[in-house]
Order: structure tokens, then C-alpha cells, then sequence
């Protein structure tokens, strides 16, 4: 029933195949395409794409195409990552919320109205711009960038997911079926886990596909402001970073990466509405 429903929507299995090509492409092309993604070239700079450079050069040389084969994974796992986190975070406020009520419910809403009010990208700066430096100490430059990003991208993106999850449970937990499981002598841990979260699984799968598309085009935010992963690590957008100066004389740098983030993130924008529909119990 529900790949009935969700395969009627053309839009949907459109971001699905295009989904399915992007991430082929940057898991299974590198095997073939084995071009060097930090080799420089000074004599190969800027140059269009061609058969030998399908997306061209950039200022020094390097294959534009190789790496953002490799940008898209790092860009990817940043996305999903990040997703994971907010959807725990979210999940669990949105779940003690609206099962439990009350006082408990109130000082958690209130929580996340703080975070809903507070700007996303300025404290996303602030945050990566006071503490990279000692991340990078503790875990390293590559590692600790990207501890960070995830981290700070979840942390800042879990209030969705706390409002509808807390509003499903507002919902279901005064349905029979829980009332007959209260009856039996299950408690409250159970009750969540077992009988309320699975009928809410929906809602927490469309919040899952949205926000894998905002953490990436965050972490390309945070990277085209040069506070992202460090210059050596070319994702996609540390590549429209690069290509800020060279707008005009080669326009390329900036078109394929642009189009990797557009696409990705209009595919899984597609894929999120299809579930919406394909899972709404009514």
C-alpha cells in the first residue's frame, strides 16, 4: 500500500531516481574515475570542461569533477549525521512532552521557542568560530571540523521534530489501545517505546528526509563563509567558496557544485512531500 501510494507521485520517484544516481555517483565513480582531487597544476588552471576535465579545473589545477565526487560524500554524511542528531534530540523532547504533560511539557516548549527564536546562521558562525580551534586540538583538523558542523547543525534543527512528534503524541496516548495497555500494567517507558513511537514513525521519517536537505545546504553555508571543513577537504560548498572570484572568467567552477546542492536537496525535498503523502494514516 504504501509504494502504491508513494509511486503515483511522479515528483517523488523522480527525486528518488535522482537520489539514487547522485549517490551511485559518488560512491561507485571514483573507482573508475581515479583523477587525483588535490594534485596542482599551475599550467591546468581554469581550464573549461572537456573530455579529459568533464567539469573542468579550478585556480589550481585540480579536476573539478574528482572532487566533487569526493565533496558529495563528505557533504552527504554531514547531511544525514546531522540528521541523526536533531532527530534523536527532537524525538525524545517532543516524546517526554507530550506523553508526560504538564509542567514538564510547558518548560519544554518553552525550551524550544527559546531555540526557535534564536537567528540559525549567526549562532551557527559564533558557535564554529569560538570552538573550532579547540575541536581541532582534540580531535583534529578533519575530524574535529566535522564533529562540529554535525553537531552544531543538529543541535540547531531539532525543534520541528520536537513539535511534531509531541503533537502526534498529544494525540495517540489518549486512544484505547493505550489505555488498555495502562490497564495490563505496562509503564510508562514501555508504553512510548512500544506502543506510541512505532505510530509515530511516520512523522519521523518525512522530518528525516527535510532535514538531511537543511544541514546540507547549512554545512555548504558554513563552508562558502571559508568556517566549514578546511580548504584541503573540497566539498561542495568549499568549491563554490573557491569559486567566488572567478565567477566570470570560469563560470563552471560555480555551476556544478551549485547544481550537486540543488539537486540533492530539491531530490530528497521531492522524496520528504512523497513519504508525507504515501504515510499519512488518513
Amino acid at each position: 500500500m504504501f509504494w502504491r501510494k508513494f509511486s503515483k507521485d511522479k515528483m517523488a520517484i523522480a527525486g528518488l531516481l535522482t537520489l539514487i544516481v547522485i549517490i551511485v555517483s559518488i560512491l561507485f565513480l571514483p573507482i573508475v574515475y581515479q583523477t587525483s582531487i588535490d594534485k596542482i597544476n599551475f599550467a591546468q588552471s581554469t581550464l573549461p570542461p572537456s573530455w579529459q576535465h568533464p567539469f573542468g579545473t579550478n585556480d589550481l589545477g585540480q579536476d573539478q569533477l574528482a572532487r566533487a565526487l569526493f565533496g558529495g560524500r563528505i557533504s552527504l554524511t554531514v547531511g544525514i549525521s546531522a540528521m541523526i542528531v536533531s532527530i534523536i534530540i527532537g524525538t525524545i523532547i517532543g516524546s517526554i512532552a507530550g506523553y508526560f504533560g504538564g509542567i514538564l511539557d510547558n518548560i519544554l516548549m518553552r525550551l524550544t521557542d527559546i531555540f526557535l527564536s534564536l537567528p540559525q546562521l549567526p549562532v551557527l558562525l559564533l558557535i564554529v568560530y569560538l570552538f573550532r580551534d579547540a575541536i581541532k586540538e582534540i580531535f583534529g583538523a578533519q575530524i574535529g571540523i566535522f564533529v562540529l558542523v554535525v553537531f552544531v547543525i543538529g543541535l540547531l534543527n531539532w525543534m520541528s521534530v520536537a513539535r511534531l512528534v509531541r503533537g502526534s503524541f498529544l494525540q495517540i496516548k489518549e486512544r484505547e489501545f493505550i489505555a488498555a495497555a495502562k490497564s495490563l500494567g505496562a509503564n510508562s517507558g514501555r508504553i512510548i517505546l512500544v506502543h506510541i513511537l512505532p505510530n509515530v514513525f511516520s512523522v519521523i521519517i518525512v522530518a528525516a528526509t527535510l532535514a538531511v536537505g537543511n544541514a546540507i545546504i547549512v554545512e555548504s553555508t558554513l563552508s562558502f563563509l571559508g568556517l566549514g571543513f578546511p580548504p584541503d577537504i573540497p566539498t561542495w560548498g568549499r568549491m563554490l567558496y573557491d569559486a567566488q572570484n572567478y565567477l566570470t572568467s570560469a563560470p563552471y567552477m560555480a555551476i556544478f557544485p551549485g547544481l550537486a546542492i540543488f539537486f540533492t536537496v530539491l531530490s530528497i525535498n521531492y522524496i520528504g512531500d512523497g513519504l508525507k503523502d504515501a504515510l499519512n494514516s488518513k
